[in-house]
Order: C-alpha cells, then structure tokens, then sequence
C-alpha cells in the first residue's frame, strides 16, 4: 500500500532518525570509549597490570650472560565484572498538541530525550572513572581559591600526567583527554599562568580563541563532571563501552489520539586500563 504524507511508518522513521542524530551530538564521554558489541548480559574482563615486566632479583633482562637462561616474564591480571544496564525514556504527545501547540513540542520532545539517555549513558562512565580509576591527585589548593596565588592547575595537571606517565601509560602520545565541567573549565582558562603562558596551548587557541589541547591534552567539558573534580584519561585505552544494544528508537502513534516517542540504549562501560586514568580533585577553597 502507498504510503501518504502523514502516515505513521513515515513518521516513525523521520522521528527515529532526528532523536538518534540529536543524541550523537549530545555524548561526550561515550566517545572516548572504545565501543565493542556484546551478548551477555553480565561481562567478565580483566584489568592488566601495568608494571614493566622484570626479570627478578638476580636475573636482570640487561646483561644476559652467554649461553645463560632467559630470565622469566609474566604479565598479570586482575578479574573484574560488571552488568549491562538500560538506558531510557519515552515522552508522549497528545495529537492536539502535535498539531497545534504554538510551541513545536515534538522537536522539543525529540531534543531532551536524546539529551537524557545521552546523559545518562555519561554519567555512568564518568561514575566508573571516579570510583575505579588508578590515579588520583589533590590539588595544590582549589582552582578558585581566595589567594589568587594559590592556584596551581598547570602543575596539578602535570602532576596527573606523570602519575600515568610513571604506570606506563601515553597520555601525550595523542590520546590523552582532559575532562572538566563548566565551572572548572571557566576556572581554568580563567587562571593567570594560563592566560599568559601561550606555550601550554597548541596554536588553535592562539589563532581563533579555542581551546585546541592544554598541556599536551585535548579539552572535553560536560555537566556529568562533578564540580570541584576533573580526569585524565587515554582515548580509546582506558575505557571500553561494552553495547549490548546501541542507540535505539521507536514512535508510537496512537491515531488521533497521541505519539509516544521511546528511546533507549543498552551497555556497561569497562576500565580494562585503571592506570591510564587520573582523578584531579580540587581541594577546599
């Protein structure tokens, strides 16, 4: 049967593609994830441990005699597990409204339901970040400290990346993310040896006003961050969204009577590299 210009199938397939489009944009730190599918509901992975392997006392990886054995390696890790949750939610317009409330509640609709599983889905990550990371740094004193000289993010930043540094990890290397909430961000690039010192940017910032990375770091801010709080973590290396189902949306329509969008989204994410993270957290003001 042909279809017509209001009919629901074609409806269903505009609203699903408009909410899945508004909730790409509006993820933050999903994207530093590196994303693999999954069946099960319960996930088993395990955390490596990032020490250098060494040959031992007495039997050094350097200066191997001739004819001698090769001293022992072992790489370890540690057994870990976590469960898939859902993500979602549904909003339901009545027909009047949809065809003739002087605000456009279907786009509204569409809008903070994307926004919603969107943020539910980084508030998770950013949950496990703080709760299993394998660095953290209090800071010299709080960004928006009373004593202007006081405030030290340059160095309290460092001083995360030397801790990931030290565990063998890259935060440098092209990877490393700095995430921060908006008031932390604002007290960042608001801070004097920031605003001064044009070395610790890339030329981005010199050239159009953008933060393009900040010590060696690309720059995410979200209101998923807690305030007084910001990490460190390596794109694609420290976290792993595990997607037991992706993005996915469906409208419901009820002729005549209401449309009901639900959107939802299936996952857990996993720290398979806690020392490749680090948790900066301000201390008082």
């Amino acid at each position: 049967m042909a279809d017509s210009v209001g009919m629901a199938d074609l409806r269903k397939e505009n609203v699903s593609a408009v909410v899945t489009g508004f909730a790409l944009q509006e993820f933050v730190l999903k994207p530093l994830c590196s994303i693999q599918s999954s069946t099960a509901w319960k996930e088993t992975y395990f955390k490596e441990t990032a020490a250098d392997l060494t040959g031992g006392t007495g039997s050094a990886v350097q200066g191997v005699p001739r004819l001698a054995n090769f001293p022992y390696g072992e790489v370890t890790w540690t057994e870990a597990s976590s469960r898939h949750l859902k993500h979602g939610m549904e909003g339901v317009i009545s027909w009047e409204d949809a065809k003739t409330n002087d605000i456009d509640v279907i786009a509204r609709t569409l809008l903070r339901i994307a926004r919603a599983v969107a943020n539910s889905v980084d508030l998770a990550i950013y949950s496990d970040i703080t709760t299993n990371n394998g660095n953290t740094v209090a800071t010299e004193a709080a960004w928006d400290a009373a004593v202007v000289a006081d405030r030290n993010p340059i160095q309290d930043i460092l001083n995360g990346i030397k801790l990931i540094t030290i565990d063998n990890y890259n935060p440098l290397g092209g990877g490393g993310v700095l995430i921060l909430n908006p008031t932390d961000y604002a007290n960042l690039l608001g801070n004097q040896s920031i605003r001064n010192a044009g070395q610790f940017y890339t030329d981005d910032v010199t050239r159009n006003g953008r933060v393009g990375k900040l010590l060696g770091l690309s720059v995410v801010v979200s209101n998923v961050v807690d305030a007084d709080e910001c990490a460190i973590v390596i794109k694609n290396e420290s976290l792993t969204w595990k997607s037991a189902a992706s993005l996915t949306v469906n409208t419901i329509e009820d002729p005549g009577k209401s449309f009901t969008i639900r959107a939802w989204e299936v996952g857990t994410v996993q720290q398979k590299n806690p020392d490749s993270v680090c948790v900066i957290t301000n201390t008082a003001a």
